[in-house]
């Protein structure tokens, strides 16, 4: 895959550590690109870093390695449920994978949502 932006070489990489849990393809987003392991949005580049996806099943991992999630707008307390990929990861191909797996598994369980019942009004 070659990609003709800013920060090419980078996201090229992820993509390609990333194969081994499916189809990957980067998208554009907001001035980064949201990375997506068969068509769910598993990942987020801004710059030069990386953040998966994460939920109760994997927090853990990512509060015990010291990094914290996705702000948008540094002058705002918005976070997203994006978090930051720690160093030790980037560097170890294994590793990566296996995270990648998780942050997948927990895009996947945000994207199913349990159906409210509507209540009838009279």
């Amino acid at each position: 895959m070659k990609l003709n932006h800013r920060y090419d070489d980078f996201v090229e990489h992820v993509c390609e550590l990333l194969e081994p849990l499916g189809t990957v393809r980067p998208k554009r987003m907001f001035g980064g690109w949201c990375i997506y392991v068969d068509e769910i949005p598993t990942g987020l580049i801004q710059g030069d870093t990386l953040w998966f996806k994460v939920d109760d099943g994997n927090r853990a991992d990512y509060e015990a390695a010291g990094v914290g999630p996705f702000k948008p707008f540094p002058d705002k307390e918005m976070v997203m449920s994006y978090w930051q990929v720690p160093e030790s990861v980037m560097d170890d191909r294994r590793a990566m994978v296996d995270w990648g797996r998780r942050a997948y598994e927990a895009a996947v369980r945000s994207a199913v949502k349990p159906k409210r019942k509507r209540v009838r009004r009279k």
